[in-house]
């Protein structure tokens, strides 16, 4: 075959090529990732939503060993919230999620599927706190809302809830502050999957509450904790002089909001 004729299919066929090896190299990740197959899937798809839809871009890096535990704590926008904080890790990150978002055939599967936690709105739910406790004992990642709630106004944040600090003290794990900014804010649940957004994620380093371990029922220690937490998001999104102030009379330990 002339030189002439071979020519237009060369560019086709290195496109070709460059797509399979691609592919091949993407599958190869995946495949290592701790993930089950079905998360596999997720993962990527996690990653074009808040890269491209989203535009998300991220400050710092996670600095937890491969298998250690550890809480991560986030200021609370939006619904999918829990998406631009899977960009720091290959790692599953179980979050605390409301139980009605369970009854539902979509959300429901796709909460199960990424092995969230059902938590009840109100009251103490023992179940869901020692669900976290022991997923960070064994060296995983759970994520919680201090806020407890969408922030749908102009503060920073919104008063702390207890939960963060006390299911690391049990679990004696570092809490890793976050903070979002930009956002698809929105109080419905669906519509930031087709907003547009350019969003920024800020990582903290890990508080060490290595001092307050075993004195999580002491008068007055998770809430000096909880605060703690509080001013280390705000200054990581700008506010250094944010005063933290907590909701309401702190439950017995048990509660997360």
């Amino acid at each position: 075959m002339p030189l002439s004729a071979v020519a237009p299919i060369l560019p086709t066929a290195v496109f070709a090529a460059m797509l399979a090896a691609l592919g091949i190299a993407g599958f190869v990740f995946l495949r290592r990732l701790p993930l089950t197959w079905a998360q596999r899937f997720l993962y990527p798809l996690d990653i074009v939503l808040c890269r491209i839809l989203w535009r998300a871009t991220v400050h710092g890096r996670l600095s937890v060993a491969p298998r250690q535990g550890a809480v991560l704590v986030c200021n609370h926008r939006s619904s999918v919230d829990p998406c631009f904080l899977q960009l720091t890790t290959p790692r599953l990150v179980h979050w605390m999620v409301a139980k009605e978002y369970y009854t539902y055939w979509a959300s429901g599967w796709f909460l199960r599927t990424v092995e969230t936690i059902p938590v009840s709105r109100g009251g103490i739910d023992t179940a869901a706190v020692m669900a976290a406790i022991r997923y960070a004992r064994q060296g995983a990642l759970v994520g919680l809302f201090p806020e407890g709630r969408l922030n749908t106004t102009n503060q920073v944040l919104l008063p702390g809830r207890p939960g963060a600090a006390l299911i690391a003290l049990k679990a004696r794990v570092p809490v890793i502050p976050c903070f979002l900014r930009g956002g698809p804010a929105s109080s419905s649940v669906l519509r930031p999957l087709v907003t547009p957004a350019r969003t920024e994620l800020w990582v903290g380093q890990p508080i060490d509450l290595s001092e307050y371990y075993g004195r999580e029922d002491e008068r007055g220690v998770l809430e000096d904790i909880t605060k703690r937490i509080l001013r280390e998001m705000a200054r990581l999104g700008g506010y250094p002089d944010f005063q933290p102030s907590l909701a309401g009379r702190f439950y017995k330990p048990g509660w997360t909001g």
